[in-house]
């Protein structure tokens, strides 16, 4: 299907927003909305769950001490490992009978991180990942294939319920199956792709595979998200699809997906839903607040969230904010890309790297297919990376042509990055493929 062809069925045009009052609110008038339900939820968070009581009163301070929207840097932080000390329901605010569902982390370091939702806390996610999606340019009447993983995890019913109250028509195929997937993009013709960013890569490449160019295929959105991806895969994944992937931003501490969401309109920063949620910026070393535009650690404190209110939460993840007017006319802020995570960064020879910055040095890199993994390892009291890349399809005729390959990616890593590492180039289909979210990193330093 040509992008013409794509284009043809948006109808609503490109100033469709599911609550446009909501979305272009005037700042002071968010800021006062904000400082409203803030006091709200920081007396339900301190009324009915006793951790929160127990934080406030250790930090010496109470709800009513919130007399401005400033005033909120003098209440504690949350953090996962609170979520993990109060197992499975000591953070809850709610009692169990009026809890309708739970979700959980896969617990693969410990114990899982347990969240639970009120019918209201449902209703609004759901309200938000439809306006999310309104904004990365679904519209009511699209089929949506919907490949995030169902389940525990937040993604597959968060997109569901999203889709389904914008109006859309869901295809429920969640992870894995992808030759059956690439049957259903066929046949049923979806308008809209949701998937992580890796698996959605791993959809194409095996379209090629089974003979079908995914540039064909009748998807001209993307909403992809649930791991950091750079704007070198995002060019990569609108040159297979010949769609816009749009990014989406969520955590299941603080609802799910549909926290933020960038807008089709300029693809430059995800709008934060701030008259659900107060977005800050904080050194993470300090913890002290950071100005507008500066990088640091997102904090998120919830404002409507009912069975379990989130105060301050790190999320660890990078970015920064901006409050500059989008082209679209919505006026929240925006989130910029999350470049990676505080706790993810790996430190190699004293130089400071993100996965993320691998990923940008090596989707479009020539001869290499978008496929890679980081292998950390210590050599005495210092950490080592290298890297397991892809040759691309044809790139590489015989072993010294693999060789040549490695010996370019280990100089562009250190051109762009500034550290050196050993690199193997490995025969297409090598890399483990994504059916969910992306391992980009094996550990395999001892621990203890």
């Amino acid at each position: 299907m040509t992008v013409a062809e794509k284009t043809r069925s948006e109808t609503a045009g490109d100033d469709f927003m599911l609550d446009r009052a909501a979305e272009t609110m005037p700042r002071d008038k968010l800021r006062a909305l904000q400082l409203e339900r803030l006091k709200w939820s920081l007396r339900h968070a301190c009324d009915n769950s006793p951790f929160y009581a127990r934080a406030f009163a250790a930090a010496g301070v109470t709800a009513d001490d919130l007399k401005s929207l400033d005033d909120l840097r003098r209440f504690p932080f949350t953090v996962k490992t609170d979520l993990r000390d109060t197992y499975p329901f000591g953070m809850f605010a709610v009692s169990r009978d009026n809890l309708r569902r739970l979700h959980a982390s896969s617990g693969t370091t410990g114990k899982p991180t347990v969240v639970g939702y009120t019918q209201g806390d449902l209703d609004r996610w759901a309200d938000l990942m439809a306006r999310s999606m309104a904004a990365a340019g679904a519209r009511p009447g699209d089929v949506v294939h919907n490949a995030y993983g169902y389940g525990l995890f937040t993604g597959g019913l968060g997109a569901h319920y999203g889709a389904e109250r914008l109006g859309c028509i869901v295809v429920p195929i969640s992870g894995g199956g992808t030759e059956r997937q690439i049957m259903l993009l066929q046949d049923f013709a979806p308008r809209v792709l949701c998937a992580t960013p890796s698996y959605a890569l791993n959809l194409a490449e095996s379209a090629m595979q089974m003979g079908v160019d995914p540039a064909t295929l009748s998807v001209s959105r993307g909403i992809f998200g649930a791991e950091p991806w750079s704007e070198e895969m995002r060019a990569e994944l609108d040159r297979l699809f010949g769609l816009k992937a749009v990014d989406i931003y969520g955590l299941s501490e603080i609802m799910g997906p549909g926290v933020a969401c960038e807008c089709d309109h300029s693809r430059e920063g995800l709008h934060g839903w701030e008259d659900h949620f107060i977005f800050e910026v904080i050194d993470p070393e300090t913890k002290e607040p950071l100005p507008m535009g500066e990088s640091g650690e997102l904090v998120i404190t919830t404002l409507t969230k009912e069975a379990l209110p989130m105060v301050r939460y790190r999320t660890r993840d990078i970015t920064r904010l901006t409050d500059e007017p989008c082209t679209c006319g919505r006026t929240h802020l925006r989130i910029q890309r999350i470049t990676g995570r505080d706790d993810d960064m790996m430190i190699i020879r004293g130089v400071n790297v993100y996965p993320s910055q691998v990923e940008a040095a090596l989707v479009g890199a020539p001869g290499l297919a978008p496929h890679y993994q980081i292998v950390l390892e210590r050599e005495g009291v210092m950490d080592t990376m290298s890297l397991e890349v892809e040759v691309a399809v044809g790139a590489a005729e015989c072993e010294d042509d693999q060789i040549r390959i490695a010996a370019e990616v280990r100089h562009r890593i250190k051109g762009l990055i500034g550290v050196t590492c050993k690199v193997r180039a490995l025969a297409p289909g090598s890399v483990p493929r994504s059916q969910g979210k992306a391992v980009r990193v094996k550990d395999m330093r001892k621990k203890g």
